[in-house]
């Protein structure tokens, strides 16, 4: 009986300290909750309650004049090829850079990474008067450009140039660590029955990351489209030629034209969404054929 008895208290003492313990988990997961909802409040969902409303502020003839000015098509125009541009480029640098990081061993490949990962640290500016520098009538190689009719600085080449370099690391990035995980086995077994390369990328590597692809796409068109300060430095804020989304709202602003400005930043909102919800449902596709296989 002293022993049951005991057992009883000790059981009803664990009892207590687990639903001490599941009270105080509630708390803090309901504070973490808490927090990320203000947070995401305050940063995201304020500044684009605020892009609307002034965008719309002065009626939607106004803000349809403002979005469909020249200045602003062109700017929706080069932002759009210039993303195409980085997608394009990133998509076969990228394809190339993974399969040669994961499967072949050689002198300088832990470099290669890192010249990946080189445009996240160093700064758009600075990228952008490299460019300048580069390329620019001081370089050595401006006479060669000029004889041949090329331009780079001030000019579209340009643009797309700095789009690619702050965008490229976006979809190798994905692809290297599906790529490992994947190991060799399956293309080392495909290519001993006497497959050739094309057909093991295409039947084989192609399926394990296609989802991977498709989301290093997504995030290198959200960057590109949002990149300034490269593009900034590149540009020469020539209006109607080499002006992009984001520089004219800059231009804008700094001419006091406050609801067209805002009125042009909601296009961009509005490819954002865009992006996200392509985000999402290749993620979610992803998910479903991951939990299928």
């Amino acid at each position: 009986m002293a022993q049951s008895t005991r057992g009883q208290v000790v059981s009803r003492e664990g009892t207590g300290q687990i639903h001490e313990n599941t009270r105080g988990s509630k708390a803090v997961k309901l504070l973490l909750i808490g927090i990320s909802v203000v947070f995401l409040v305050i940063m995201l969902v304020l500044p684009l309650i605020t892009v609307i409303t002034e965008s719309l502020k002065k009626g939607f003839a106004e803000y349809a004049a403002s979005v469909t000015d020249e200045d602003t098509k062109s700017a929706v125009q080069l932002t759009l090829q210039a993303t195409v541009f980085a997608v394009v480029i990133n998509t076969v640098f990228g394809l190339c850079a993974a399969w040669a990081v994961t499967r072949f061993h050689f002198r300088g490949k832990k470099l290669l990474v890192t010249l990946i990962d080189l445009p996240v640290t160093v700064s758009p500016i600075i990228a952008g008067l490299i460019y300048v520098l580069t390329f620019g009538r001081q370089s050595a190689i401006f006479p060669f450009l000029e004889e041949h009719g090329l331009e780079v600085v001030y000019a579209v080449p340009g643009i797309i140039l700095a789009t690619v370099f702050v965008t490229f690391p976006f979809i190798s990035r994905e692809l290297i660590p599906v790529l490992e995980t994947i190991g060799t086995d399956e293309e080392e077994a495909a290519a001993m029955m006497g497959a050739g390369g094309f057909t093991i990328f295409r039947k084989i590597t192609f399926p394990h990351i296609r989802w991977a692809l498709l989301y290093g796409v997504v995030l290198c068109a959200a960057r590109a489209m949002g990149e300034f300060g490269a593009v900034s430095v590149l540009s020469g804020h020539l209006r109607g030629k080499t002006v992009t989304l984001p520089l004219h709202v800059e231009i804008l602003f700094g001419d006091n034209k406050f609801m067209p400005a805002f009125a042009v930043s909601s296009i961009l909102v509005v490819f954002a969404v865009i992006i996200l919800i392509v985000r999402s449902v290749v993620e979610y596709i992803g998910r479903v054929k991951k939990n299928v296989h």
